[in-house]
C-alpha cells in the first residue's frame, strides 16, 4: 500500500525474491511520494530536495541496481537568509563572524559557554536540545523562526526526539571544527556532507524506472487505487477494498501486507475498528502539509546554491530550491530557471485553500524581496500541494504510537514502513531499509522494522532483530 520509496522498495525487493507483487497507489499520475518529481511545460520540480546519500551500502546498490547510469554528482551549496544577509551552511567561522559583526559573535560565544556549563534538565524539548547544544542566542536566531514555519507550532511544543533524529551529532563545536577542516574534509554530521548523488531527472526518475521494472518483471503497480478498507480476522489481513477518483470499486487479496500509507490512515481503515484507545491514538496523530510554488525566471542564473533556507520572520516562505542548480536537465531551456518556492502549512488553513494564482503573487512577492529575483522576471508559475508531507513529533507522539505499535503487532502478515507509515520522520534511504527488512520478514527473518533510525549503518545486526 502506497508507492513511495519504502512501497517500492519492499515491492523490488519482493520481485527480485520471486514473490507475486501487487502495489496499490492513490494518486493517478505519480509514484515516488513526496521523492516525485513533478512535470509542467517541461520542467520538472521536486516536493522538497531529496538527497541520493546513505552510509548503507545496501541501499545504494538498491539505487545502483534501480537505476545504474543516470546520477549526477551535486555539489552542495546551501546558504542561511536572515536578516537581509545570506549566511553559508555549513558554518564558515568567518563568513558568520563578517556578517554578525564582532559584538554579536562574542554574545553567541558567551551564550554558547553558559550553555555548556549550565545545560537545561532534562532536555525534552527541541527548543532545550538546540540550546544546549548552540546556546540560547544561535537558537533564536538560526533554528527558532525556521523551525516554527515549518511545523506550524512553538520550538517548545516539539519533542526533543525530532533534533536527536535529523541532526544528531551537529552542534556549535561540530559545526566550527568541520569549517575549519576545510571542504575536502567530509564531515562527521549527515547533515553538514557537501556532495551527494542526484538522478538526473529528479527523485522521481529513480521510483518511476523501479516501477517500470517491477512490472516488465510481472508485478503490478496500479495507479488511482486509494486504499478504504483493510479487512482482517482472526487469522490476519485478508485483502482491502478501495476506489479510484471514478468511484470505481476494487479488491485485493494477499498473503502479506506492506503499508506506507499514513499510519493515521492504516488504523483508521482497518475493519473491524481496532479498540477505542487504539483509534483514539491513531486520530491524535499530527502530520505537517506542504506546498511548493515553482516559479519560471528569465534568468539563465539566479543564485548559486542548491537550496536556501529562509529564517527571516518577515517572509512565509520557509525554503527555496534551485531545481537547475541539481541538475541542468530539470529545466528545458538553459536561458531559464526554475525555483521552488516552499510553504509549510495545514490542510485546510488559509495559505492550503488559497488560489493558485495568488500562491503564485505571494511567492513571487517574496522572492523579490528576499532579493533573489527582480520583478517582471517570472514568466510562469506552478503550485503543488503535498498532504501529510511531516509527521509531527510533539510531546505526545510517543505514546500515541506505543499504543499503537503494541496493538498492531498482533498481525503477522501486516507490516507498516517508511516515513508516514512509521510515523518517524525518516530520510529516504532510511525509509527504503524498513522496506527492504519487511521483505526479508515475509522470507523468514525476524527484523523489528521498528529499530532502524536515521543513524543505523543497518547491517543485519543483531540489534536489528527481536
Amino acid at each position: 500500500m502506497g508507492a513511495g520509496p519504502a512501497g517500492l522498495t519492499a515491492a523490488w525487493e519482493l520481485m527480485r525474491a520471486g514473490k507475486d507483487v501487487v502495489v496499490w497507489e492513490a494518486d493517478p499520475t505519480y509514484v515516488g511520494g513526496i521523492s516525485r518529481t513533478v512535470q509542467a511545460n517541461g520542467f520538472r520540480f521536486d516536493i522538497g530536495g531529496h538527497r541520493f546519500f546513505s552510509k548503507s551500502e545496501e541501499v545504494n546498490e538498491v539505487w545502483r541496481q534501480i537505476m545504474p547510469d543516470d546520477f549526477v554528482d551535486c555539489p552542495r551549496l546551501s546558504r542561511i537568509y536572515y536578516k537581509g544577509k545570506f549566511f553559508n551552511y555549513p558554518l564558515e567561522a568567518m563568513d558568520s563572524f563578517l556578517k554578525l559583526g564582532p559584538i554579536t559573535t562574542v554574545l553567541c560565544v558567551l551564550s554558547y559557554i553558559k550553555a555548556r556549563l549550565k545545560p537545561i534538565k532534562p532536555e525534552t524539548t527541541l527548543a532545550q536540545w538546540v540550546t544546549n547544544r548552540f546556546g540560547k542566542r544561535l537558537f533564536n536566531m538560526f533554528f527558532k523562526t525556521y523551525t516554527e514555519k515549518v511545523w506550524g507550532i512553538s520550538c517548545d511544543e516539539i519533542n526533543a526526539d525530532w533534533a536527536a533524529q535529523r541532526i544528531k551529532g551537529l552542534s556549535l563545536r561540530e559545526a566550527i571544527i568541520s569549517a575549519f577542516k576545510g571542504k575536502k574534509a567530509e564531515p562527521t554530521a549527515k547533515t553538514l556532507i557537501r556532495n551527494f548523488f542526484y538522478p538526473r531527472l529528479g527523485p522521481g526518475q529513480m521510483w518511476e524506472t523501479a516501477a517500470n521494472k517491477i512490472l516488465e518483471n510481472g508485478g503490478k503497480v496500479l495507479l488511482d487505487r486509494r486504499v478504504q478498507t483493510i479487512h482482517w480476522d482472526e487469522t490476519g489481513v485478508t485483502h482491502i477494498t478501495g476506489t479510484n477518483q471514478q468511484g470505481e470499486f476494487f479488491q485485493q487479496e494477499g498473503t502479506s501486507f506492506i503499508s506506507s500509507i499514513p499510519l493515521q490512515e492504516l488504523m483508521l481503515s482497518l475493519d473491524p475498528p481496532p479498540p477505542k484507545e487504539v483509534v483514539a491514538a491513531a486520530k491524535a496523530l499530527r502530520y505537517r502539509d506542504f506546498l511548493t510554488v515553482c516559479l519560471v525566471v528569465n534568468r539563465a542564473n539566479v543564485f548559486p546554491d542548491t537550496w536556501i533556507y529562509i529564517h527571516d520572520p518577515s517572509v512565509k516562505v520557509g525554503r527555496v530550491q534551485n531545481f537547475k542548480n541539481w541538475s541542468m536537465a530539470m529545466v528545458p531551456d538553459p536561458k531559464l530557471t526554475s525555483l521552488g518556492m516552499e510553504y509549510f502549512c495545514f490542510e485546510g488553513d488559509a495559505l492550503w485553500t488559497a488560489t493558485d494564482y495568488d500562491l503564485a503573487q505571494l511567492a513571487i512577492k517574496e522572492a523579490v524581496q528576499i532579493g533573489l529575483i527582480k520583478a517582471g522576471e517570472v514568466q510562469d508559475a506552478f503550485v503543488v500541494r503535498m498532504p501529510k508531507a511531516y509527521p509531527i513529533y510533539d510531546q505526545a507522539y510517543q505514546q500515541h504510537l506505543k499504543v499503537i505499535r503494541e496493538w498492531v503487532c498482533q498481525f503477522a502478515n501486516l507490516q507498516p514502513v517508511g516515513r508516514n507509515g512509521m510515523h518517524h520522520y525518516n530520510n529516504q534511504d532510511h525509509s527504503m531499509m524498513t522496506a527492504m527488512l519487511a521483505a526479508r520478514n515475509i522470507q523468514g527473518a525476524s527484523f523489528d522494522c521498528w529499530k532502524v533510525n536515521t543513524d543505523a549503518e543497518y547491517h543485519e545486526s543483531d540489534d536489528a532483530k527481536h
